[in-house]
């Protein structure tokens, strides 16, 4: 049996994958959709596609091409096996592993450069990381890109037009924070692919675009910590956080204190200012 619990949809989709078969199960085709790439997160199984033959296990990257026929198969594990898989819309998957000679890739063994974006994405996937699932999706295919072509593609130093790019992305989504905003939404208002606007506003303003709107919403929410005596869910909900208990371990986790307590300590610092700047009282 296999679970699949879809995390997020759109240009880059994220599905995280629950196989149950053991060796007993009987292999059956399948089919790739549309361009996938998989983190394969524990347990083991062989993967057959394109007459070619692997042993994937923790760490392995699976690779999909669009319409291929693949054969999975549970010959040596009984535990199963989970993977977090990220889809590529076309125009995006053209964009990122187009090149010809990656059409015959499919499939990594355990690298270090995949398993680190491997657990960062899944990280993002459980909401303990700062950079967008959609973000670390792209990375994660960048990545495999450059490893199985060889070619690295370093930070190009930002032209003057993408430096603009980025900061109009930037203030844009600093105006609108307290709305639903993703990658997509936001490379389209820089005119870009969202693999093309990944780099260029991380390369201009050296924090990932979610990171930017995760840390305009803390700093809206802090703000109104500090001076509004709404309750925290209200303020958590009026900044963008979509989700009460993701805004308490985001805050926790950028502040190092809980949202109640950085209320407090705001309204003690305050307390502590009228204290100095007051008159002393005449005796």
């Amino acid at each position: 049996m296999v679970q699949a619990t879809v995390l997020k949809e759109g240009a880059v989709s994220a599905v995280d994958y629950r196989c149950e078969p053991g060796p007993a199960a009987a292999p059956y085709a399948e089919w790739h959709e549309t361009f996938s790439i998989s983190y394969v997160r524990t347990g083991s199984f062989g993967y057959r596609t394109q007459g070619q033959t692997a042993e994937l296990v923790a760490g392995s990257v699976l690779i999909g091409h669009t319409h291929d026929e693949y054969v999975c198969t549970h010959d040596h594990h009984a535990g199963g096996d989970k993977c977090l898989c990220f889809r590529l819309s076309p125009e995006l998957a053209d964009s990122v592993a187009g090149r010809p000679e990656l059409r015959r890739v499919s499939h990594l063994p355990p690298l270090p450069e995949m398993t680190v974006l491997g657990e960062l994405a899944q990280a993002a996937a459980e909401g303990r990381s700062d950079v967008g699932l959609d973000e670390a999706g792209l990375l994660f295919a960048g990545r495999f890109a450059e490893i199985a072509t060889g070619r690295k593609r370093g930070p190009a130093a930002a032209s003057a037009r993408d430096r603009k790019r980025a900061v109009h992305a930037a203030t844009w989504m600093d105006e609108y924070a307290h709305r639903p905003i993703d990658l997509e939404r936001t490379a389209r208002e820089a005119g870009l692919s969202p693999f093309h606007f990944l780099r260029v506003f991380t390369n201009a303003l050296g924090v990932t675009p979610h990171q930017y709107l995760l840390r305009s919403r803390l700093r809206h929410a802090a703000r109104l910590l500090a001076g509004d005596d709404r309750s925290i869910t209200d303020i958590a909900y009026d900044v963008g956080f979509g989700d009460l208990s993701n805004f308490v371990r985001t805050f926790r986790r950028a502040a190092g204190v809980s949202p109640r307590a950085f209320r407090k300590m705001a309204k003690g610092e305050r307390n502590f200012l009228q204290e100095r700047l007051s008159p002393p009282l005449p005796r």
